[in-house]
Formats: C-alpha cells, sequence, structure tokens
C-alpha cells in the first residue's frame, strides 16, 4: 500500500493505464539567418493550432464538467497570447538562431522553474498549466502527437506521473475508473475536475513507490484516505469489495434521505445549504435536497485568467446561480483573496503573515472599483431570485459601515444608468475574525444576518495554522474558549431579531450537529457531499435534548472531554 493524497473521493478497482512520461526530441544546430521569417511563422501556426484545438476541447468538455470548469481552457487560451511569453520565444529564435520549438521548449522550462521556486501552492500548481500549454505548441512544432489518453476500451485507472488539463478534458469518463498520479495538487485544475467528474483519484505518490506501476498491474485506490494498493492480496480485494458495496449502499440509502423535510424528531426545522465554488455545483445541491445556496465563493470566478472578470461576466454568473436554486436564497460572498488564494493578473506583495495581513474586504475597500463592480453584478443579480450579499473578515463596525457606503454607491450608479436592479437587499457578515465575534452584539445591529466561518475563526481563536504540520494537533475545533465564543454569536444574533448559520467545515461534521442544536441554529451551510450525512444525523435528533447536552458540554474543561460527550451521543442516536 502507498499512501498518496485523496483529491477525489470514491474507490475504484482495476486493471492500471501507464501513461508514460513524453519526451521530445529537438534539433540540435541553429538556423540560418534567412530562415529567421520562415521559423517566425511556424511559431504563427503553432500558436493558432494551439488555440483552435483549446477551443475545441472548452467547447467538447463544457457539457460534462460545466461552464465554470471549462473556463479552465481559457487560462491556457491566455497563455498562448501572453506578450511576455511571446517576445521571450521571439527573442531566442531572433538572438540565439534557435529553431522555434527550442526556443519555446527553453522559455516554458524558465517559467515553470520560476514558478516552482515561488513559495506558494497555488503557484506551483499554475506550473502544470504552463507546462501542458508548452507541450500542446511543442507537439504542433515538431509534427507529434504525445499519448493523451489511453488507448484502450477496457475500463482502466489511469497512471501518469502527472496529468494536465487537456489530457483530462480527452479522457472518457465512462472508461476512466480512477486516476493516480506521482504529482498534482489537491487544488489544481486536474483535482477540480475530477471531483466534477466524480472519478476518485489520489495523486503525490512521488518517491513513494518501491518499483514502478505498470499497465495491467491491478489497482485498489480510495480517494478519501488517499490510498493506493498495487496487486493486492485476496483479502485486501474482498475487504475493498466489501467497502465498496457499503459506500453503494450508503449513498443509495442517503440519497432517499434528500427530498425529505430536514426536521429534527421533536419538530424543529433545520435548513441545510451549500457551500459551491461554482454554477457547476448547484445541480448536486439541489439533487441532494439542499435548502439553497448558504455561501457562493466568488473568487474562483477571478482566478485563473488573465484580467479581472467584468460586471457583465459575473452577473451572467450570478443570475444563472439564482435561476438555478429557484425560490432558494443564494448568499454570495464577495470577493476573498490573499492569504493563501492569489490572482495571477495582481500580484499581492509577500507578507511576513498573510492570514492576518492584505486580504478579503481589507482589499475590497481599497480597491474600490473592484468592489463595486463585484456589488452591482450582484444587485443586478438580485432580481432573478432570492439573492443575498456577504461581507467576508469584517473585523470592526467601521469596516463594515465603509463596505455599505460602497454598496450604496454601487446602486446610485445602477439607478442613474437606469438598469433593474435589487433595492433592498440583504446584507450580512462572516464572523471569523476574534474581533468581529467579541462585538457580534454591535455588529448585529447593522446585518440581516451572521454566518460564522469556522475554518479561520478556531484557526484565529487558537493561534494555529492548520496547514502547519508541526502545530496542526493544535487546531481544536472542539476547543472549550471556541464553544464559549460561538455561544456568544449566537445569543447575540439572536437578541439582535436576525438570523444566523454556520458555514465553515464544523458544519458539515456530523459529531458537532448536537452543538448547532443546542445553541438553537437552524441554518447550517455546507459542501454538497456533506449535506445528506447531516441530514441523516438531523433526522434522529432532539433539539431540546440537544440544549441540554450544550448546558453540559459548556462546563468541560478539555477539548477531549467535549468529543467524547459528542461520539457518545452519535452513537446513541444511530442505535435507535
Amino acid at each position: 500500500m502507498i499512501k498518496g493524497i485523496g483529491a477525489s473521493s470514491g474507490i475504484a478497482m482495476g486493471k492500471a493505464f501507464v501513461i508514460p512520461t513524453w519526451e521530445w526530441d529537438f534539433p540540435e544546430e541553429m538556423i540560418n539567418v534567412t530562415d529567421l521569417a520562415k521559423e517566425f511563422e511556424r511559431l504563427y501556426n503553432g500558436i493558432r493550432s494551439s488555440k483552435d484545438e483549446l477551443e475545441h476541447i472548452k467547447n467538447d468538455i463544457v457539457e460534462v464538467v460545466g461552464k465554470e470548469s471549462s473556463h479552465i481552457f481559457d487560462a491556457h487560451l491566455a497563455i498562448l497570447e501572453d506578450p511576455v511569453f511571446m517576445s521571450e520565444v521571439e527573442a531566442v529564435i531572433q538572438r540565439q538562431y534557435k529553431a522555434a520549438e527550442v526556443a519555446v521548449k527553453e522559455v516554458i522550462d524558465k517559467f515553470v522553474q520560476m514558478f516552482d521556486l515561488i513559495d506558494d501552492e497555488y503557484m506551483k500548481e499554475r506550473a502544470v498549466d504552463i507546462k501542458d500549454v508548452g507541450n500542446r505548441l511543442l507537439k504542433h512544432l515538431l509534427g507529434d502527437v504525445e499519448p493523451a489518453e489511453p488507448l484502450t476500451d477496457e475500463l482502466h485507472i489511469l497512471v501518469t506521473k502527472e496529468l494536465t488539463p487537456s489530457q483530462m478534458g480527452r479522457l472518457d469518463p465512462n472508461q476512466v475508473l480512477g486516476i493516480v498520479t506521482m504529482l498534482g495538487g489537491m487544488n489544481s485544475h486536474v483535482s477540480i475536475m475530477s471531483r466534477a467528474l466524480s472519478i476518485p483519484y489520489v495523486l503525490g505518490l512521488e518517491g513513494k513507490l518501491i518499483r514502478p506501476i505498470h499497465t495491467g498491474d491491478f489497482l485498489i485506490i480510495d480517494g478519501e484516505e488517499g490510498s493506493v494498493y498495487v496487486n493486492p492480496d485476496e483479502e485486501t480485494i474482498r475487504k475493498y469489495q466489501e467497502k465498496k458495496q457499503n459506500l453503494l449502499k450508503l449513498r443509495e440509502h442517503l440519497q432517499t434521505l434528500a427530498h425529505l423535510p430536514s426536521v429534527t424528531k421533536d419538530g424543529h426545522e433545520v435548513q441545510l445549504a451549500a457551500n459551491i465554488n461554482t454554477v457547476f455545483e448547484t445541480k448536486d445541491a439541489i439533487k441532494y435536497g439542499a435548502s439553497g445556496v448558504g455561501l457562493f465563493r466568488t473568487e474562483v470566478l477571478f482566478m485563473d485568467r488573465e484580467t479581472l472578470p467584468s460586471e457583465e461576466e459575473q452577473f451572467q454568473v450570478y443570475k444563472q446561480a439564482a435561476e438555478q436554486v429557484g425560490g432558494n436564497s443564494l448568499v454570495i460572498r464577495t470577493l476573498d483573496i490573499g492569504g493563501d488564494k492569489q490572482l495571477d493578473y495582481y500580484q499581492l506583495d509577500d507578507e511576513e503573515n498573510p492570514a492576518l495581513g492584505y486580504r478579503a474586504i481589507r482589499i475590497s475597500l481599497d480597491m474600490k472599483d473592484l468592489f463595486r463592480t463585484q456589488l452591482r453584478a450582484i444587485l443586478r443579480a438580485g432580481i432573478f431570485g432570492k439573492v443575498k450579499l456577504m461581507y467576508p473578515m469584517i473585523s470592526s463596525v467601521l469596516e463594515l459601515r465603509r463596505a455599505n457606503e460602497l454598496l450604496e454607491e454601487a446602486k446610485a450608479e445602477l439607478e442613474a444608468a437606469g438598469i433593474p436592479y435589487l433595492h433592498h437587499i440583504e446584507v450580512g457578515i462572516m464572523i471569523e475574525v476574534p474581533s468581529a465575534a467579541l462585538i457580534a452584539d454591535l455588529l448585529a445591529k447593522e446585518v440581516d444576518f451572521f454566518s460564522i466561518g469556522t475554518n479561520d475563526l478556531v484557526q484565529y481563536i487558537l493561534a494555529v495554522d492548520r496547514m502547519n504540520e508541526k502545530v496542526a494537533h493544535l487546531y481544536e475545533p472542539y476547543h472549550p474558549a471556541v464553544m464559549r465564543l460561538l455561544k456568544h454569536i449566537v445569543d447575540s444574533a439572536q437578541r439582535a431579531g436576525i438570523s444566523v448559520s454556520v458555514c465553515g467545515e464544523l458544519a458539515g461534521d456530523p459529531n458537532a450537529l448536537p452543538i448547532w442544536l443546542g445553541l438553537g441554529i437552524t441554518q447550517l451551510s455546507v459542501s454538497v457531499q456533506s449535506i445528506l450525512h447531516v441530514k441523516q444525523q438531523l433526522l434522529v435528533s432532539d433539539m431540546e435534548a440537544c440544549k441540554q447536552l450544550l448546558a453540559k458540554i459548556m462546563e468541560c474543561t478539555t477539548s477531549e472531554e467535549i468529543k467524547a460527550i459528542l461520539q457518545e451521543t452519535r452513537r446513541d442516536r444511530l442505535s435507535v
């Protein structure tokens, strides 16, 4: 068994089909000065052919992975149109008399190395896009066709060193049981596409294999645990066959709950909404019975491209989301970049501690034109559904008021232009920093709703970076300090008569459900995959009993005590 990283959940069992690493043959001789024009013509023809091919791939996969995921290839097109890239390639041809393919290879390698050296996971993953575009262009310049997909009609588990978005776009999801790559990242384009296609995917096996995986090897991959078994014994095969069957049965059972009312045993309704990154995910959210979208993360719309999205482009995306959720709520969070989320075309300065730096609402209040553009798009989309607006990382009343002033300016601009918009949009804030939590009673007087972002809130309360392996064990969402501050936030909202929901990972943890019910929270927003798991627990829960349980939890002095109480409670619920 090899332990990698699970990027897309599910279990796949079948024979491996290995795509070998492709090696190009390059001419070593220099070109004649009289052939420079011919070499430039070859370069431009190769770029045109590459762009045409990318447009075809994008159009072919839009129905499979959705419009938003297909925008991945817009970023690839933008690389081919990038003036810096073009001038670098042209300079190598003109000054060093090298063939077009050699110039492209050198420039691509230079950019990839530059991105790989940046200590930022997102930027490292973008290096894959640059390599993908470079290989496509080299293919047209050299006249070779790299093995982009397995030449087999059999069901298989795809194995390769690194899979590119282009290769992923050409795969037949009906033939690919799963994917294994040596390299890759959780937030890479291939990971996003594999999750959209529900293909189990394990990555990060580089340096962990005792021997290479060969075509024909029998594999088991567990996309949840990140495990890969190569030619396992009969006992392991039997165990995973049983696990896969149980997983399928559980999914079938959970699906029967999708359209049941989300009501506790003692008759309290709890809205289970979805957290989404793209419009495409709204279909699955509705399929799993979500009561709308409690968090639409808009930053994905701004990433993996060369320029900011226009107001019209944003409006069309928000409008589509509003229409797809029907009469249910759509909570759109304004741009939340900075920290671990960067834009290719707007380079943020390096910071000693980006988690505490220039990010989220701080950037929006500084870049007022960008912020008003997004606000206008959201306001316009508001007339097509039950749209609500939410600001991220608010830390003071002053910040909230400044954001609302810009919202009023956006309304005035639409009014002056005679463009229809939602005049009385509900405005809420994320409670995700301790200052906002501590003045929740003051903030509650100025907004229509709260949404508690437990991921950052826990991190800031405990001063623990959960991605830092040296201190990750200290990231404890059931810490008594977290419990006490959550109660203060909810009490403040309830006293002010505004609604409060939870949208962090803790909202989707079935073990935590008694806490939310005990606090009297009746709105949770969770990942699409967590909706039915939480609902299963909700249907066998008793809100009044949870309120009594919460009193007991508030007396605990350690997170271990709290977790023990919650685990025992969950066992009792499931045994009923």
